[in-house]
């Protein structure tokens, strides 16, 4: 294995970073700003994806009723990617594109917010659930790349877009892993106060 390559690796993730910093830093505050208002109402943040992005919501989740980085009570998030017998069940009786719909509308209540992943923006279970957030009267924050694919269609315009500026799968996989440890410490500073 050439280690140029390896290290080319590291360059590209990190210049997608330095862009992402650019184009992603006000509209992650915002969205930092739209889960602690939910939070603080009483209200919960749900999560979703595929693959990567299902890992992804689950990480987002489990630091939240958690802890990040500094003790604090647990906060309420539920990944919709978690439940086998669920998932199976709304993919068999009904169809793959409704497994985080049908939670969406069973679980979700006006107020509480929708984080919902998708790399190209094109995942149709994951455009399913946020249609069925905007009926239940929740607020979208959407995290994407390739330009946002028909994600940016289906959002509302009081949804939080966060689209990576990359066309590729582990760039766009990195700057959402970033962009989840930011939401978590900016949560936790205004719970707690900067440290």
């Amino acid at each position: 294995m050439s280690v140029e390559r390896i290290q080319q690796h590291f360059r590209d993730s990190a210049a997608v970073k330095l862009e992402a910093l650019e184009t992603l830093s006000v509209s992650i505050a915002a969205a930092i700003d739209t889960m602690f208002v939910a939070l603080a109402n009483g209200n919960r943040i749900f999560a979703c994806g595929n693959g990567g992005s299902a890992a992804d919501a689950q990480h987002f989740a489990a630091e939240l009723i958690g802890r990040f980085e500094r003790e604090r009570p647990g906060l309420p998030a539920i990944a919709l990617s978690t439940d086998t017998s669920v998932l199976t069940a709304i993919a068999n009786d009904y169809s793959f594109d409704q497994i985080y719909s049908k939670q969406v509308w069973a679980l979700g209540q006006p107020g509480d917010v929708l984080l919902a992943i998708s790399t190209s923006g094109n995942s149709a279970n994951v455009l399913a659930a946020i249609e069925a957030a905007h009926e239940r009267e929740m607020i979208v924050i959407a995290l994407s790349g390739k330009g946002g694919g028909r994600m940016q269609e289906v959002l509302s315009d009081t949804d939080i877009h966060l689209c990576v500026p990359s066309d590729r799968t582990a760039r766009i996989q990195e700057v959402h892993l970033l962009t989840i440890h930011c939401l978590c410490d900016g949560i936790d500073a205004m719970l707690l106060g900067e440290d």
